[in-house]
């Protein structure tokens, strides 16, 4: 209703000053009587052209989508170093690429694991780009420990190990539980005792926390959350839109 009257005000302003000079029209000096017929011109100059509402609102949709992607970019600048070279997050891909893509994700949500062969198949066919992985578990207490469990693997076996379980969470089937999570690490040749040690460890909690706070700075609540370059892309992008941009961040950097 208030975009309505805002909207329906505008268009017969607009209306009621044709022909007149700006200063002529002035609401507030109007009397009683003449708002009344002021409010009856706007209804019917609305109801003559109810396209404007319509107009009206994607206009204000515009305006917000610009706004927010201004804000995007100033997040982005204002955390670029921690965000491409924190110093404990995951690095894949080529580690040496001319662009980095970073991924906020949680190995319970559904769309990270649908984003998970769309980035596989973006790093297979540009190897020129580097992958940073942050931890950002939001999804409950299975999606805390799936994390602390990955972070772990990687303090105690390295990066090639934290690959195998990362891509190993990513696929899990089953409830990521105590037992669940050792016979995986079973699995993959790991020591599960060695893991399981670490994973309450301050080392992993200080990651997950630098991770969290980073993720609050940036206004990022959910997953999977990307940043490709200096843009910040919240939610699931297919692998060819993201072809899509890159391309276009080198064009532009040439």
């Amino acid at each position: 209703m208030k975009l309505f009257t805002r909207t329906a005000t505008a268009a017969a302003t607009a209306l009621a000053l044709q022909g007149a000079p700006a200063q002529a029209f002035d609401i507030n000096s109007m009397s009683e009587a003449e708002r009344k017929a002021f409010g009856q011109q706007v209804r019917e100059y609305i109801l003559a052209n109810p396209e404007l509402i319509l107009e009206a609102v994607d206009l204000l949709e515009q305006r917000q989508q610009q706004a927010e992607a201004a804000r995007d970019d100033v997040l982005v600048a204002d955390n670029l170093e921690e965000l491409v070279n924190d110093g404990y997050s995951w690095v894949g891909g080529n580690p040496d690429g001319d662009i980095t893509l970073v991924e906020f994700m949680d190995y319970r949500c559904g769309y990270c694991r649908r984003a998970a062969p769309e980035v596989a198949k973006l790093l297979k066919s540009d190897g020129n780009i580097r992958l940073v992985i942050k931890e950002f578990p939001i999804l409950g207490e299975a999606s805390v420990l799936s994390s602390r469990f990955a972070v772990a693997a990687k303090h105690v076996a390295g990066d090639d190990a934290y690959k195998q379980v990362h891509d190993a969470l990513i696929d899990f089937g089953a409830e990521p539980n105590d037992v669940a999570l050792r016979r995986l690490a079973d699995g993959l040749g790991l020591d599960a005792e060695a893991i399981f040690a670490k994973m309450d460890s301050e080392e992993v909690t200080a990651e997950l926390r630098q991770t969290r706070a980073l993720a609050q700075r940036m206004a990022i609540s959910g997953t999977p959350t990307f940043v490709l370059g200096n843009e910040l892309l919240r939610g699931y992008l297919p692998a060819d839109q993201m072809e899509v941009m890159v391309a276009e961040i080198r064009d532009q950097r040439s």
